[in-house]
């Protein structure tokens, strides 16, 4: 079976299911689908919504009785679609989570330097949250886009869209300590010009750095994504100071709203900054 076909039964099944449940909660009150109105829909995508449905569900349910409405009207059923006046609901977004600067550090700390693997994930961690990379950009990274004298890196994101973004001390320090050390090693006579390398003197993969991120998220008890860095990066800006415009040059987004919901990010990890303190005092007092 093609995908799209799979796809196509799936969503046969899944608006099957949501119909189902529509005539369900039609028969409970008198009526079939010959006599549902408007009113009769907008009820019963309320009813899902208080029964715990999040939005996407209910715009899933309103696309369903559209579709069999369009169905019944095809067959001479009835000749209205009362589903098809009704506003679909905004389908909420997820915040995206961050890490604490507290976490930062574990991870970061829980990199062994004892090793050449070891340099190599720590000046690569180091960087991926010094400038929110997406893993993407970082193993795209070749030896001509950083430049150590202005300490920024150059960066080519999604759509070809170029950027330069600054990293700091601690990530200079350790991409040195890498380049100048292990890296030049495994290069040999390769003409591999990517800034991190595998064990066999090639560009890192996505893969080897998911890999090597399980492994150090495993030794810091610390659990998320590669992904949270650059979330991170972008909520501890904000909440430095950093203005909503510049983290949105240096996230490299098309648009300012992506780069708003990190000021929702920033309100509730200060939220639960401010309990965690409180819980603490009251402890504190409690113990005096």
């Amino acid at each position: 079976m093609l995908a799209g076909e799979a796809r196509a039964r799936a969503t046969a099944q899944t608006y099957g299911c949501s119909v189902a449940l529509f005539l369900s909660w039609l028969q409970a009150r008198g009526k079939g689908e010959r006599e549902a109105t408007t009113d009769d829909c907008v009820n019963f995508l309320l009813s899902r919504a208080d029964g715990g449905a999040s939005g996407k569900t209910v715009a899933r349910d309103l696309a369903a009785l559209r579709s069999f409405f369009r169905y019944l009207a095809m067959e001479r059923v009835r000749l209205d679609n009362p589903a098809l006046t009704i506003e679909s609901p905004r389908r909420e977004k997820k915040l995206p989570r961050a890490f604490s600067p507290e976490q930062v550090e574990r991870l970061l700390s829980a990199i062994p330097l004892d090793t050449p693997n070891g340099i190599r994930d720590r000046a690569l961690f180091e960087l991926v949250y010094s400038c929110g990379l997406r893993v993407s950009e970082a193993v795209s990274l070749s030896l001509p886009d950083v430049r150590f004298r202005e300490r920024v890196v150059f960066i080519k994101g999604k759509g070809n869209k170029e950027r330069i973004v600054p990293f700091g001390s601690e990530a200079e320090s350790r991409l040195r300590a890498w380049l100048e050390g292990p890296r030049a090693e495994l290069s040999g006579n390769s003409r591999c010009d990517a800034v991190f390398l595998n064990n066999r003197g090639t560009r890192l993969s996505r893969k080897g750095i998911w890999k090597r991120f399980q492994e150090i998220e495993a030794r810091a008890g610390v659990t998320g994504k590669i992904h949270t860095f650059r979330h991170s990066f972008a909520t501890h800006l904000l909440s430095g100071g950093a203005d909503l415009r510049s983290v949105q040059e240096l996230l490299g987004h098309a648009d300012i709203s992506t780069t708003q919901i990190y000021t929702h990010v920033d309100d509730d990890s200060l939220a639960l900054y401010h309990a965690d303190f409180f819980d603490n005092y009251r402890a504190d007092d409690d113990n005096e």
